[in-house]
């Protein structure tokens, strides 16, 4: 794989993938928001799956786990820009303003695909990303004035960017049961769970009666198996989403726990 990514700031990139895909498992630290200029991606989350294509513009919240999936397109590279609103920068703007947040905040991906303010904002970037130093000023006002624009817009953004809780201790078998086929380290884990890696471990061993690891193995497989045999999905595509780091990885492990390989549930069918 050839990537390519070019830093006005630590926030804010000109990213570029030239392969024939890439995929990575990932928890957002800041909230991202990202302009497509070609190539496609998926994203999967454990309730949704979107696709985003040439001329979208979405705002992935912080501390959400996701599959994500990037594609060349048309002959095209996949491209983006991509700006970091991070928690730093955002109380920083909100301690000027009186914002009474929503208890039940959306935590979902939120589109504002082809909307011409944001459009504007983010492609007025494209030319620095030519020029060997650009002053912060000049960078935070850029990201001043998307925040500006989305909050301009979206008259609901407040409660997903003005929030800055951090995750407390929630029932770790329902997150797990909701979560297993994100591959991450297990300490990303103990942090959306709100606890330490000995606690977690330990709840960990109460809830499931099994190590961490080999539970998240045995449940990734099971869902594979499923995709498999009830969606006829490809190994390639089966292997990725379930949060497998590579196609062979995958096929010696279902084929350790199933006795056959993935592609031979392909060819009965």
């Amino acid at each position: 794989m050839e990537y390519k990514a070019k830093y006005i700031t630590s926030d804010i990139k000109l990213s570029c993938y030239e392969d024939k895909f890439f995929k990575s498992d990932i928890m957002f630290d800041h909230h991202m928001l990202i302009w497509f200029i070609s190539g496609e991606t998926k994203i999967v989350q454990a309730d949704a799956t979107y696709f985003f294509k040439k001329g979208d513009i979405f705002l992935i919240p912080r501390n959400q786990l996701a599959t994500i999936i990037n594609y060349p397109k048309d002959g095209q590279p996949h491209k983006t820009v991509v700006m970091h609103l991070s928690t730093a920068k955002l109380r920083e703007y909100y301690a000027k303003l009186d914002v009474t947040l929503k208890a039940s905040a959306s935590q979902k991906i939120l589109s504002y695909s082809n909307h011409p303010l944001l459009e504007s904002c983010l492609s007025s970037l494209v030319p620095y990303f030519e020029l060997s130093d650009l002053p912060e000023a000049i960078a935070s006002l850029k990201i001043t004035e998307a925040i500006s624009i989305l909050r301009t817009i979206d008259k609901t953004v407040d409660n997903v960017l003005a929030n800055f809780e951090e995750p407390g201790k929630i029932d770790l078998a329902s997150y797990m049961l909701k979560n297993f086929m994100f591959n991450l380290p297990l300490e990303k884990f103990c942090y959306l769970t709100g606890r330490s890696l000995t606690t977690f471990k330990r709840d960990f061993q109460k809830a499931f009666n099994m190590t961490p690891q080999r539970w998240l193995t045995q449940k990734r497989l099971e869902l594979a198996h499923y995709h498999l045999v009830e969606r006829k999905a490809k190994p390639t595509d089966v292997c990725y989403e379930v949060g497998f780091e590579n196609l062979s990885h995958f096929s010696f492990a279902f084929k350790k726990r199933y006795g056959y390989a993935p592609t031979e549930l392909l060819q009965r069918s």
